[in-house]
């Protein structure tokens, strides 16, 4: 998961000056610029209130106002800004839409950027594999607890992490109606919690496709007392006839240049009376690229899609049966991986540092704070092939 680009975006553009001379630090005219912003989303510099943001570097504004998010990003793993409640922060300033105030000019080239080129080709699909998913297994395992699953938890009936993963994993199984010999298929397995749920409580063989070595080794070896085939592989590749499809929080990874073919693919490996489920993150409105700050230090190569993003790759390909959103529980969810990971850190702290203890933090506590403002959301889509006899009920 991850959060589109936001405040600094909207600085970017304010402290210029002419080429050749040196701007004052943190000048009058630019504070006060900055303060009056920050004002809009009740966040006062330097104020005693939790979500206030507290500066520990002299001209650090005027850094952040030139350079942007990235800079604002990195600015707090290296210690020279806080609030004492990150997600808040985030909160306010997104719920305040400071996003919306200023576009700079420099933001046009991420969007050329993302026109020409395709950054998930197939080559390139692999790259987050290896910076994110193969930060190591333990590690996560500390993050997720038990059930080891990455995506949004399903809280209306959980009180803990485990359940509230365990209710979204039955979530799935459910609205795929899966039976005993039934074979599925999943897009992104992850460490194979959906998998193995399904094989232990519906009966059904299941392959699993991911970018991650280690994720593929770790499921091989836990569930190998199970009917559960994991590949290293990207999902350009797969081949072969499923009952059933899950892709859950991989989508993320795909980007708007290869939705279609995601769906060909899709649509290929799915059985005529066959059942896709789709669960993925998504953003409010089609424009907007990446925070790239989040894409340089923990998704590169990401992007968010839109609604329309989505029903436009699956227009003639599939029926949308049902589309659900309980984007507001990931707020939770985060909130509770980052309790998991500041428990855990005293194990990783010398074999990661604290620059990237701060990284992580900033990583977890802004994505809670974006979709606590319900700037981003979760959606699960059903689709068919031809559209179920009858339609499809609502599973909730």
């Amino acid at each position: 998961m991850f959060r589109r680009s936001i405040v600094w975006k909207t600085m970017d553009s304010i402290a210029t000056s002419p080429p050749g001379r040196t701007r004052p630090l943190n000048p009058p005219a630019l504070y006060g610029t900055l303060e009056e912003l920050l004002a809009k989303a009740d966040i006062r510099i330097n104020g005693a209130r939790p979500w206030d943001m507290k500066i520990h570097s002299t001209g650090l504004l005027e850094r952040i106002a030139s350079n942007g998010s990235l800079m604002m990003g990195e600015a707090y793993m290296n210690g020279k800004w806080d609030a004492e409640q990150l997600d808040e922060f985030f909160t306010h300033v997104l719920r305040a839409r400071l996003d919306r105030e200023v576009k700079p000019l420099h933001l046009i080239l991420p969007v050329l950027r993302d026109r020409i080129f395709n950054r998930q080709n197939s080559r390139r699909a692999w790259q987050v594999g290896r910076s994110h998913y193969d930060l190591g297994n333990d590690f996560y395992q500390a993050m997720l607890g038990p059930v080891m699953a990455y995506s949004c938890g399903y809280w209306r009936d959980a009180s803990t992490l485990a359940e509230a993963q365990t209710a979204k994993l039955d979530l799935i199984c459910r609205k795929l109606q899966l039976a005993p010999g039934m074979r599925v298929l999943d897009i992104g397995s992850g460490w194979g919690a959906f998998m193995a749920h399904a094989a232990e409580n519906y009966g059904v063989k299941c392959t699993g496709v991911t970018v991650s070595k280690e994720q593929a080794d770790y499921c091989r070896k836990r569930y190998s007392d199970l009917p559960l085939e994991f590949l290293l592989e990207d999902y350009r590749d797969l081949q072969g006839k499923f009952d059933r499809i899950a892709s859950i929080g991989m989508f993320e990874h795909v980007g708007k240049k290869n939705y279609r073919t995601f769906m060909q693919v899709a649509r290929r490996c799915l059985a005529d009376d066959g059942i896709f489920l789709l669960h993925t993150i998504g953003k409010n409105e089609r424009r907007g690229t990446t925070d790239p700050w989040i894409e340089k230090y923990i998704f590169p190569n990401a992007e968010l899609p839109a609604i329309g993003h989505i029903s436009d790759a699956a227009d003639g390909l599939f029926v949308t049966e049902d589309l659900q959103n309980f984007g507001a529980d990931y707020d939770r969810t985060l909130m509770e991986w980052h309790k998991n990971f500041e428990a855990a850190w005293p194990r990783f702290a010398d074999r990661l540092g604290e620059r990237f203890h701060r990284q992580w933090k900033y990583y977890l506590l802004s994505c809670a704070g974006a979709f606590r403002a319900r700037d981003v959301q979760v959606w699960q889509w059903i689709l068919t092939k031809n559209g179920l006899p009858g339609g499809c009920p609502r599973v909730s």
